[in-house]
This record gives structure tokens, C-alpha cells and sequence, in this order.
């Protein structure tokens, strides 16, 4: 029975593919078990969880309600991890994911023109389309002047790793601030270069920053994202959001997380060793790694569609991409196990990935 009022849905609100998806997996229901996944950007050395039986005063953060020392306490320790001016609270919001978060904002402006700095994460375009903006892409920062407009950078960008350097998106949101321009940041990835977040300039420049906790941390089902933004504007999507968006036991887990600073140096600094040895391990086997982050790596190859193919059947998953059949997506392997599967299934295909 249709309901009275529904509004249609269109074929691009089914958007885009994704990696870590078991859907995916079905694709090859005869590839030994267990698959390896290295389909995401995940950071598969993640932050080890908690016990949260100490979480509460006489409850615990699983029984009651999300408390609002909870996220005053969270908000706290992304303040310093984020390395803001210690007043910045009000500036952040916290959501179920930075994925809701790219679907709410276009909702905090009317419709107007949008820029998405492409090709990048797929969701970006769509999300703003079926909020009623007018969406265009654009390839290059260099002739960029339309500074009227909404500009969305995904930043390190997904999947290629291209980075705009802080001093740059401060000037382009300096020219935006007497436009009613807006830059939006997506920082999903950003927790490996701190050197690049433009968190601390939300109350000065027309800037709003998602952040994803799951990632960096490893910790995806955790389901926390992060907006900085302007007072007036947090206060909005925190008012979309509604009461209660994050639960009790994601409060306690990344307040711990954020606040571990030496965990945090130590991660850092395995991640930037971990993609290093993907990247010998792919060059070895014929492909040229072009770009990535330490939690992912983007590499070419003439018959990358093959490949991916054929890695599939044998149990791996990586990110394949429509519009560049010529490029694929590493995850880090988790360990010794999993680096050493990856190089034996390399070495069986390539010595037949002309046939």
C-alpha cells in the first residue's frame, strides 16, 4: 500500500557502491573461506576496546540513556585531540557516523550552486542533489573561482589520496567569507596527517568539518562521526540529529580512544610503516602504486578490472572503480597471514593475467 504524500524515490538515491560490504562477497560464493577484506580504508590494527564496566557511576553505559557528561567528557578530549582552542565545544557535534552527516548538510543551507572537487567519495554529489542543490564537479583547484558557491573536498581525498594543504583551503575560504561561499571539509581520513584539519577555523572562516571516528581508530562499528562548524550551525544539525543520535557505550569507547595520545603517536606511526610494505608488495607484482594514505593504497594496472576479478575468486576483496577500470583500492593486510596471502595470489595471477 503506498502512503498518502511519500516522496518518489529515483534511481540516484540508490548511490553509490562500497567497499566491506558482504553483498559484495556474494559476488564470489566459491572463493575459500574466510575472505580477506581489503575492500575498506579501515585501519585494521584498531584501537583495543574497552571494558565499560567502570564506564558509570552504579550503571553502566549499555542500560541507560546517552548521558550528557558522557558527551561533555568526549567532546573534551576531541578538543585536545583535534588541538582546538579549548572553547571550541559548542563548535562540535556528534552523530551516529560522519555517513548521516553528509546526508544532513546540505539541509542546513537552501538550495544554491555546489562544487564537489572530484572524482572523490561517491556520496558527496548525491546527498546534495536530493536536498535540491545545483551540483557541479570540478577536476582542478587551480581554476577554481567560483567562491559563491558550496565547495566540498574530501581531504586526504578518497580513494586517490590527493591533498590540499591547510594554508591553501584557508585562503579559498578567506575569498568565500565575503561571497556567502562555504567550504565543506570532509576529513574522514585526516586522523593520520593532523597537520591538514580545519577544525580550529570554524569560527572564523565559512568552514565545516566532518570527521569520522571509525576509521583511523578501526572501530567502524562503533558508528561515530563528528561536525565542527560554527556555533549557530552546530546548534542546527545538532537539532536535526534530535536527542540521543550517539549511543552510551560509543560516548565511553572514543572518549577513551581520542584521549590516548600514546596509542594514538604509536598508530600513527605502524600505519605509515604498514602501507610502505603494501606499496613493495604491490610494485613487486607489477602495479604502480599513484597515491593513497597510510590507511589505503591506490595503485594502476592496465588489467585492474582482471585482477580484481580473479583476486576475488581467490578470497580477496579490494576496491574496483567503474569510471577508472585501470586503478583499484588496497586496505592494509591485517598481519603476516594475510600480507602473505595477498603476495601468493599475486603471483598465480599475474602469470597468467594476459589469459
Amino acid at each position: 500500500m503506498a502512503l498518502p504524500g511519500l516522496i518518489p524515490l529515483t534511481a540516484d538515491d540508490d548511490g553509490p557502491a562500497h567497499g566491506g560490504d558482504d553483498a559484495a562477497a556474494a559476488a564470489w560464493p566459491d572463493a575459500p573461506r574466510p575472505l580477506l577484506d581489503l575492500s575498506t580504508g579501515i585501519n585494521p590494527f584498531g584501537y583495543p576496546l574497552p571494558d565499560l564496566s567502570d564506564a558509570m557511576p552504579c550503571d553502566d553505559a549499555w542500560r541507560r540513556l546517552p548521558q550528557r557528561d558522557a558527551e561533555i567528557r568526549l567532546k573534551q578530549a576531541l578538543v585536545r585531540y583535534l588541538d582546538i582552542p579549548a572553547d571550541s565545544a559548542d563548535t562540535l557535534v556528534l552523530a551516529p557516523g560522519s555517513q548521516i552527516l553528509i546526508n544532513q548538510v546540505p539541509y542546513l543551507f537552501r538550495p544554491r550552486r555546489v562544487s564537489v572537487l572530484s572524482p572523490t567519495y561517491g556520496e558527496h554529489a548525491p546527498a546534495w542533489r536530493q536536498a535540491g542543490h545545483d551540483v557541479v564537479t570540478v577536476t582542478s583547484l587551480h581554476d577554481f573561482n567560483d567562491f559563491d558557491s558550496i565547495l566540498v573536498i574530501t581531504n586526504p581525498n578518497n580513494p586517490d589520496g590527493r591533498i590540499v594543504e591547510r594554508e591553501t583551503l584557508a585562503r579559498i575560504a578567506a575569498r568565500m567569507r565575503g561571497r556567502n561561499g562555504v567550504l565543506v571539509m570532509d576529513e574522514a581520513f585526516a586522523d593520520t596527517l593532523p597537520d591538514i584539519g580545519m577544525a580550529g577555523t570554524v569560527r572564523e572562516l565559512p568552514v565545516v568539518v566532518l570527521r569520522s571516528f571509525g576509521k583511523f581508530f578501526g572501530l567502524a562499528g562503533v558508528r561515530l562521526g563528528v561536525l565542527a562548524a560554527a556555533p549557530v550551525a552546530a546548534a542546527h544539525m545538532a537539532r536535526r540529529l534530535g536527542p540521543w543520535c550517539v549511543s552510551g557505550p560509543a560516548l565511553e569507547i572514543a572518549a577513551r580512544a581520542y584521549a590516548d595520545a600514546a596509542w594514538i603517536a604509536a598508530t600513527r606511526r605502524h600505519l605509515v610503516r604498514a602501507a610502505k610494505n603494501l606499496d613493495t608488495l604491490l610494485k613487486r607484482h607489477g602495479m604502480e602504486v599513484t597515491g593513497g594514505t597510510s590507511l589505503f593504497r591506490y595503485a594502476r594496472h592496465d588489467r585492474a578490472a582482471a585482477l580484481r576479478e580473479r583476486l576475488g575468486a581467490r578470497g580477496i576483496l579490494v576496491r574496483g572503480f567503474a569510471d577508472r577500470p585501470d586503478r583499484l583500492r588496497f586496505g592494509l593486510p591485517a598481519d603476516d597471514n594475510s600480507t602473505q596471502r595477498l603476495s601468493h595470489a599475486f603471483k598465480e595471477i599475474m602469470a597468467n593475467v594476459d589469459t
